[in-house]
């Protein structure tokens, strides 16, 4: 994940800075660039990062910094889309190989953005092989029922067990300082059906607040201002996750909902295939990481209206 988000923002940094100073001019625009960013660097705590750093050094103003940091919240959701549709519901693990004979001699005879874009490429392969090693590890929960026993009674607990598991959520992204890789391995866990989805959903909340950690670090040798933009991008995340956890119990089951009767009759009429794209979270765990990148998008979305 970090030489893929490292590679592309070296083979387009100045495009980014330049897109970042131009496009924060109203806090709509400035939504947008965060999330444009994100999407093209594939993570949240680079666009929030290099945000601050802009802020310290008055190239942004707060206000302007706020919409910046609230749009990278919505564009980390586009890798779980990418996680679910690529890691699990197509075996990208198979192409991999292929994609190290183009990127090895990218980075061994490139200068400058050739070597860039052959890390990048490394980078992509590199992530879904290891989705694949994830998948491939976590036990089968189907032959081995006892090994869940102890989650099942955390997960009887209502508000007290959906806070224990946002607190495992934000622990996990502060010891792998990725949001994107915490959820590759909490999306892997529910596959399997390790993890069952409203726990899972809970833990998604925890690696908002835990993503929030890089840019606090960030900030600690920046001026107010920089100090300032990182505590916005924490207490917008804080305060999201506290009334989601709340709410979970009765968001889950409409965004389910909405997913079965509205998106897949939808996505229907343009497939030819005759399955849907979503499945029931509640009854298949291979449905699971679909079903969370829907609520981790909607969540942020709704979090930044």
């Amino acid at each position: 994940m970090k030489m893929m988000s490292d590679g592309i923002q070296r083979a387009a940094g100045s495009q980014m800075r330049n897109i970042l100073r131009t496009m924060t001019r109203n806090r709509f625009l400035g939504v947008f660039t965060g999330f444009l960013i994100t999407i093209l660097v594939q993570s949240s705590s680079a666009t929030t990062v290099m945000t601050v750093s802009f802020v310290n050094a008055g190239l942004l103003s707060l206000l302007e910094s706020a919409g910046v940091m609230i749009g990278a919240n919505i564009g980390t959701t586009i890798t779980g889309w990418i996680i679910s549709i690529l890691g699990f519901k197509i075996k990208l693990s198979a192409y991999c190989i292929p994609l190290f004979a183009i990127g090895v001699p990218m980075i061994l005879a490139g200068k400058g953005k050739t070597k860039h874009w052959g890390e990048f490429i490394i980078g992509f392969a590199i992530l879904f092989l290891g989705l694949q090693a994830l998948k491939e590890s976590v036990p089968d929960i189907k032959n081995n029922p006892e090994l869940l026993e102890f989650l099942k009674d955390f997960a009887q607990g209502g508000i007290l067990s959906r806070l224990f598991f946002v607190f495992i959520g934000t622990l996990l992204t502060i010891i792998v300082q990725s949001s994107s890789a915490s959820m590759a391995i909490t999306l892997a866990m529910c596959f399997q059906g390790w993890l069952p989805f409203d726990v899972a959903a809970a833990m998604i909340l925890g690696e908002n607040i835990g993503t929030t950690i890089t840019a606090e670090i960030a900030s600690l040798i920046g001026n107010t201002s920089a100090r300032r933009s990182a505590r916005i991008h924490s207490l917008f995340n804080f305060t999201g996750v506290a009334w989601m956890v709340i709410a979970l119990p009765f968001f889950l089951p409409m965004l389910v909902n909405f997913t079965q009767e509205v998106l897949n009759p939808l996505f229907s009429q343009f497939s030819s295939g005759s399955t849907a794209i979503f499945g029931n979270p509640y009854e298949d765990p291979k449905a699971i990481p679909m079903a969370l990148a829907a609520f981790h998008t909607s969540f942020n979305t709704i979090n930044v209206l």
